[in-house]
């Protein structure tokens, strides 16, 4: 079977699960049921193919299939983020409460933290795994400092924090919706520039210098652009920490290529197919008593320990 007619088959399983997700168990007022589920899964479809995209990217400037752009510490900012504002603030403040306002200031100082990261290294010539070293090292202080402010604040304040610490689709704003797609289709715009040379980079740095490509000058470029999408998805709906380590190493493995135009596409897919088919099971089986974002991890934890022990020839 071609990797063109496993992407269609994606497609398939996607379409139907879309609209199962979105016209199943429909009885009462379809005015206003319909758009609240329509923006619930424009959200988780925008999430998705953010997601499976940038890790796709990430994946292939580190050559590695382990790691995903958490690991640079967007995720651990954004928690911290929160935090902050409820430990300072409370919940009851506007800035709490305003979700637009809350959805620019996340946004904006994650991108401020990625942009500052990046300057700072490459300017002083450090390779791309001296960048991801400093990010698991911002990330456990900013989990740490997290903590700490967790443990000091009201307990029913904390409710509200816990709350935040794992994505939710159950709510989604309207207005921060079309604000994150306006930010993405202005960065995918941007991004198209640079996609020609995703499949030379996937061969590494040397080989990619040696076809001619301004390797540091695209690396940067490229990682703004995941520095953004995963600062709008991150705040659009939560952090979602192994979605696209599972997606993007599904992809490699379903579709057996190694053609970026096909890996990209059907990582989204499988990323749609992974959200709305676990938004369902959370729906109609668990009743609503655990999130999306928990089942992802608990999945996608597991394959990341198969992943580790598939190395290990002794295992």
């Amino acid at each position: 079977m071609s990797s063109k007619t496993k992407i269609f088959l994606l497609a398939i399983i996607a379409v139907i699960l879309v609209s199962v997700f979105l016209f199943s168990g429909i009885t009462g007022n379809w005015d206003y049921i319909l758009p609240r589920r329509a923006s619930r899964l424009l959200a988780i479809v925008i999430t998705g193919a953010v997601i499976a995209l940038s890790t796709m990217i990430f994946q292939t400037i580190t050559n590695n299939r382990i790691l995903t752009p958490s690991v640079i510490g967007l995720d651990s900012l954004y928690l911290l983020i929160q935090t902050f504002i409820i430990f300072v603030f409370g919940s009851t403040s506007a800035i709490a409460l305003n979700k637009n306002f809350n959805f620019l200031i996340c946004v904006g100082l994650m991108v401020i933290f990625a942009l500052l990261l990046f300057k700072v290294l490459f300017r002083k010539n450090q390779n791309i795994y001296i960048l991801l070293l400093i990010g698991l090292i911002f990330g456990t202080f900013f989990g740490s400092l997290s903590s700490f402010m967790q443990v000091l604040i009201d307990p029913n304040e904390f409710f509200i924090v816990q709350n935040r610490m794992f994505a939710s689709f159950n709510n989604v704003n309207t207005d921060i919706l079309y604000l994150s797609i306006a930010i993405i289709v202005v960065v995918l715009v941007y991004f198209m520039r640079f996609y020609k040379y995703l499949d030379v980079l996937s061969l590494g740095k040397e080989q990619a210098i040696n076809l001619g490509i301004d390797y540091d000058f695209v690396v940067k470029r490229l990682l703004i652009i995941i520095a953004i999408l995963v600062s709008v998805a991150t705040a659009l709906v939560g952090p979602i920490l192994f979605l696209g380590l599972l997606v993007a190493n599904v992809a490699h493995e379903f579709l057996r290529t190694y053609k970026h135009s096909q890996l990209i596409i059907g990582s989204i897919f499988i990323s749609i197919i992974a959200l709305v088919g676990g938004q369902l099971i959370v729906d109609r089986v668990f009743t609503f008593s655990t999130t999306l974002s928990v089942i992802i991890n608990f999945v996608g934890g597991s394959y990341f320990l198969y992943l580790i022990l598939k190395e290990n020839k002794s295992w």
